[in-house]
């Protein structure tokens, strides 16, 4: 692979970012708050899956312990 010169190199470089669509203030807040709300329900639905498991298990001992 041939290797180009680094005054080539940044203006390649440039060029890509250039063509880079950079989200609005807007996009971000969303999806941020996205996030949160996702880690949140992926929080309670983890938590109510352990307490079951928990729960399932302590019956378990109780009847066989």
């Amino acid at each position: 692979m041939a290797r180009a010169n680094p005054l080539q190199f940044i203006q390649q470089t440039r060029a890509e970012v250039s063509k880079v669509v950079w989200p609005t203030r807007r996009e971000v807040v969303l999806t941020t708050v996205m996030v949160f709300i996702m880690a949140a329900l992926t929080a309670v639905f983890f938590g109510l899956a352990d307490l079951l498991i928990r729960s399932g298990l302590q019956a378990v001992l109780t009847v066989f312990g």
